[in-house]
């Protein structure tokens, strides 16, 4: 039986957009062997490999009510008092830690559903993929984003955000096997990229370029006998700055709403979509 595989990519509170995707696939009947996530997307993912038949309706809940006000909470006063102590980070990790372990298993191993994520290592200066033991702080790391949350220690080796080397890791389900992969990704990729003319469009686009050209090659170079869907998430107009606002839950329902109906219109041209 050829494998399916659920890519999700990361891409902070645009990662909501990913939840409205995985209700469109389950409405079609298409479900996962395989759940492989990067940064908010291992936390999305590891819901649904957590529980499959109620993830949506759990992920549709934390994202209206918890995930971004618990990861980012605080006024700009308690942010940079935060950054005072430390040096390095704008918020603290432990009320995400304390909402994933409310929400997910110990352990990889308890998961009802394979699933992987990966992070990007400070001392090796590469990618780093989980699969067993410690399910929580494997993904914690995987969504550490670099100045906003904390470097996650794993063993003797620091971790960051698994978006600075993988953003959406196709490569790796092919990988483990998939020949059907659906990729669930936050809007971005389908946003045309053009020569800024702002000063601060000069950050954003660089920013896209390097986070996009591994998914390109790694698109380019599929072998011929992997069938991938990209869902599409209804996204249009160029980067912008409220790309920047991380912690903007105001537009959360929009996001899921929008790749909801975009999702279902792609699927429903597909030939039997469900079928192996």
């Amino acid at each position: 039986m050829d494998i399916t595989a659920f890519v999700l990519g990361g891409g902070g509170v645009l990662g909501a957009h990913e939840v409205g995707m995985l209700r469109a696939l389950a409405e079609a009947g298409i479900t996962p062997d395989l759940v492989v996530g990067t940064s908010v997307g291992a936390l999305n993912g590891v819901l649904l490999a957590a529980s499959p038949a109620d993830a949506v309706d759990r992920l549709t809940e934390l994202w209206g009510s918890s995930i971004v006000r618990t990861a980012f909470a605080g006024s700009w006063v308690t942010r940079l008092s935060t950054l005072a102590k430390t040096g390095t980070h704008l918020h603290p990790i432990d009320p995400l830690r304390r909402l994933l372990g409310a929400a997910i298993p110990e352990t990889f191993e308890e998961l009802q559903i394979p699933f992987q994520c990966v992070a990007a290592s400070i001392e090796g200066a590469c990618a780093r993929w989980f699969s067993t033991g410690p399910l929580a702080d494997a993904v914690l790391a995987s969504c550490a984003v670099p100045g906003l949350l904390p470097p996650v220690r794993i063993g003797d080796e620091h971790y960051l955000d698994g978006g600075l080397v993988h953003s959406i890791p196709v490569g790796r389900a092919v990988q483990l096997g998939a020949r059907r992969i659906f990729v669930l990704h936050v809007g971005r990729i389908e946003r045309p990229l053009t020569p800024p003319s702002k000063p601060w469009e000069v950050g954003l686009v660089a920013f896209e370029i390097a986070r996009r050209h591994r998914f390109t090659e790694e698109m380019a170079s599929l072998p011929d006998d992997v069938e991938v869907h990209v869902m599409p998430a209804g996204f249009n107009g160029r980067p912008g700055l409220s790309d920047l606002r991380y912690r903007d839950s105001s537009r959360i329902g929009d996001h899921i709403a929008r790749a909801y109906h975009s999702s279902t219109a792609y699927l429903s041209t597909l030939t039997s979509p469900s079928s192996p």
